[in-house]
């Protein structure tokens, strides 16, 4: 694994470390906010207010994640089996 690697490896899949403990904050801060757009676009009239907004949101949420989901991917020891078990 690569130095990259290594502290992408730290920073994400390890929360025992002050960078790691951020970036689990930063996470869910994001969850919580992805969580609160799609509630706000359940209200109808905060969707016809906000829909171009909630709609930018919620692309910038996946492209985040899909990021992280990455990032863990490629920070894994073991990536094949990263992708196929679900209990990591």
């Amino acid at each position: 694994m690569t130095s990259c690697g290594k502290k992408i490896y730290i920073i994400i899949l390890r929360s025992d470390t002050r960078a790691g403990k951020l970036f689990d904050v930063v996470l869910l801060v994001l969850i919580l906010l992805s969580i609160l757009s799609v509630f706000l676009e359940s209200v109808s009239a905060v969707r016809e207010r906000y829909y171009q907004l909630i709609h930018i949101l919620e692309r910038i949420f996946t492209i985040l994640f899909t990021l992280e989901y990455l990032l863990r991917i490629y920070a894994s020891h073991k990536p094949l089996r990263y992708i196929s078990v679900f209990t990591e």
